[in-house]
């Protein structure tokens, strides 16, 4: 099997030309052909010699593949399902709103944080995605050439992927990769901390961080990683941080009825997350298989928002999108997972 160009970041390709014998220039020029011009095939970079490329295709591949399905909601989201071998596949929705358009990638097959409305962490851990198969979803989609942001929150947990969730960041935000912009990019952790740190030292995108409570006996129903690292730990670690103005730090927070929706939380959200700039995102939950979880009412969300800003929390309402295409992650890469394994 071939190896794969797509997914490798500037040093590594110098590290290519020069174990093939070619100039050190043909490493640069092989980056602008895989992330400036997008080209799908080594015979089509025409400024390598011929010999060059012959040699280059002997032993590797471009390595970018095409989604194999999309479903398109009334909303016009999308959601792209790519493979990730055998019946395997990951998940990566495209999100228009006015003149932004969002990506939501992937970074794992499955996970293994096994939280309780997640609906990736039923399939179970089935691999981690490299950098190149993590780019590749945004390269791939019919939108391409119009992402304005890209979030991390789609299958598997980013800092569980980590070398390869920061070479894939290197790639998207490096002069010679795609040169976006850091602040354009979100990247979502349940809050594995040592991955965090070095996610916070060595990338300038945007941190998320799944907090859904403030209390230690509830979280860790909801989140077994809230017993290696507790929530009020992961804060203090990301107060030690001079994150500066730019630079965005968000809680995500679904809602659900009856357990984490009532006045009690407001009080100890801001206790635990005062004095600390950052912003909350509330979350309406759309129930899945096998969860006792439901959605709080409108109305006790839109309270929730309103208490928590009047305690000076900037907080806002995330615009429920495509759930006519089964949009909450891993729902439809289970359905065409299990239809797979069926058939």
């Amino acid at each position: 099997m071939k190896e794969p160009l797509f997914g490798k970041t500037l040093p590594e390709l110098k590290e290519i030309v020069a174990g093939n014998g070619l100039p050190a220039y043909t490493a640069s020029q092989v980056a602008d052909w895989l992330y400036k011009k997008n080209v799908s095939s080594i015979a089509e970079m025409t400024n390598l010699s011929l010999k060059a490329r012959e040699h280059l295709s002997s032993k590797y591949e471009t390595g970018t593949t095409g989604p194999v399905k999309v479903q398109v909601s009334t909303d016009g989201t999308k959601k792209y399902l790519f493979p990730a071998g055998g019946s395997q596949f990951v998940e990566t929705a495209m999100i228009p709103e006015n003149d932004r358009i969002t990506v939501c990638v992937s970074s794992q097959v499955g996970c293994k944080m096994g939280c309780l409305f997640c609906m990736t962490g039923k399939q179970g851990f089935q691999g981690q995605l490299t950098a190149g198969e993590i780019v590749n979803q945004v390269r791939s989609i019919e939108e391409a050439g119009s992402v304005t942001n890209i979030v991390y929150m789609g299958m598997g947990e980013p800092f569980d992927n980590l070398d390869e969730v920061l070479k894939s960041l290197e790639i998207l935000t490096s002069e010679w990769g795609y040169a976006m912009s850091p602040r354009r990019i979100t990247v979502s952790t349940i809050g594995i901390i040592p991955g965090m740190s070095t996610f916070l030292e060595k990338s300038e995108a945007h941190l998320a961080v799944s907090l859904h409570t403030p209390f230690d006996d509830e979280r860790r129903k909801l989140m077994p990683v809230q017993v290696a690292y507790p929530i009020s730990e992961v804060i203090q670690e990301i107060r030690k941080w001079d994150l500066g103005k730019q630079r965005r730090v968000s809680f995500e927070y679904i809602m659900f009825k009856g357990l984490n929706d009532t006045n009690r939380h407001v009080t100890e959200i801001a206790r635990l997350l005062n004095g600390l700039s950052c912003r909350i995102n509330l979350i309406r939950f759309h129930p899945i298989p096998g969860t006792p979880l439901q959605g709080s009412d409108d109305e006790t969300l839109f309270d929730f928002k309103d208490k928590l800003n009047a305690k000076g929390i900037l907080t806002t309402i995330r615009a429920s999108r495509g759930q006519d295409i089964y949009a909450a992650c891993g729902l439809l890469s289970t359905r065409e997972m299990v239809k797979n394994v069926r058939y």
